[in-house]
């Protein structure tokens, strides 16, 4: 149900947004305006993702995502440091992501690890983050993510659900999940169980576990650990790129107060109306796009492909306005 959760909760959202609406007009005049030129690119087209094609790359990649996010607070970093600074490392100790060393990872650690100069964003977080994972992959996945992939017997929609259950592993004695919770962070603590609370009802948008999913499925090209039955279950990971991707195209429009809050760059706080209205109205627009995409171009488009496409070009347009979120979903 993981799937058709995520699904119907957009739809939720969208259906009774204040400060983001999903245009009709504009989602159609984008599918118009596409024409079946959604181009194909390459899963690791920057060259930067470390792949082996085997079990060291499917941890790579989980690595990976437990860090990715929250790079805007950090003007010179992003996606590219990360991805580049764990293969780089890995390439010179294969042994530096095995479960037992990720729950004994420090901050500064982290940083020299990514050749970092100065205190990586949500550095706390990062950190309990990698300690959770290779706590929960030690107990409950023999200490591999690849083993934790081939229990999902080739289904995303199983994996991401897997992924969501098991991970936090708030078992973990080294998270105080008391203290997080007096401190009303109960959104952060919650790692990979990407929910949020609107209007009175659970939102679920998984972000980084489909990403996890998706980029399994990129990097072994649909093969081999990357191989899924049901990879067009799929959703978009709703991030900050891809709702301002979506706003130049005309398929999101923002009240006057959003667009003014994300033009004078503020924050907008994680777990707001404003974030989850521009994360799930994300989600809804492309599924609705890939249903138009069907209908009219007679083409049939997976939400990965379309996520590809509008974060590489919204990385190739840093001018556009981006909402700002400190989170660890983003």
């Amino acid at each position: 149900m993981t799937m058709d959760q995520v699904k119907a909760t957009a739809a939720f959202v969208a259906n009774r947004s204040s400060h983001v609406v999903v245009d009709s007009a504009g989602l159609e005049k984008a599918v118009e305006n596409i024409q079946g030129k959604i181009p194909k690119i390459e899963w690791d087209f920057e060259g930067i993702h470390y792949f082996d094609n085997g079990p060291l790359t499917v941890q790579y990649l989980f690595v990976l995502d437990t860090l990715n996010f929250c790079f805007w607070p950090d003007k010179k970093l992003s996606y590219d440091d990360l991805a580049s600074g764990l293969k780089e490392a890995l390439e010179n100790d294969k042994s530096v992501f095995d479960a037992d060393r990720l729950q004994k990872f420090t901050g500064p650690q982290l940083r020299n690890l990514l050749k970092w100069p100065r205190p990586l964003p949500l550095e706390d977080e990062r950190i309990r983050l990698l300690h959770e994972v290779g706590f929960e992959l030690e107990r409950s996945f023999g200490g591999k993510a690849s083993n934790l992939v081939q229990s999902c017997g080739r289904s995303a929609a199983k994996l991401v659900a897997t992924i969501a259950s098991h991970f936090p592993a708030c078992e973990d004695p080294t998270v105080n999940l008391q203290g997080y919770l007096n401190n009303d962070s109960t959104m952060d603590v919650l790692g990979f169980r990407d929910h949020s609370v609107y209007k009175g009802h659970q939102i679920f948008l998984y972000k980084r576990a489909q990403i996890f999913a998706a980029d399994l499925y990129g990097a072994f090209k649909g093969q081999g650990y990357g191989e899924f039955n049901d990879i067009s279950s799929i959703t978009i990971f709703a991030d900050y790129i891809v709702p301002a991707m979506l706003w130049k195209l005309g398929v999101l429009k923002y009240s006057s107060t959003l667009a003014s809050i994300i033009e004078s760059n503020k924050e907008i706080a994680s777990g707001s109306e404003e974030e989850v209205e521009l994360r799930a109205c994300s989600i809804y627009a492309v599924e609705k796009m890939r249903d138009l995409i069907s209908v009219k171009l007679g083409k049939q488009v997976l939400s990965v492909e379309l996520d590809l496409w509008l974060w590489a070009y919204g990385v190739q347009n840093p001018s556009l306005p981006h909402h700002r979120t400190l989170s660890i979903y983003y």
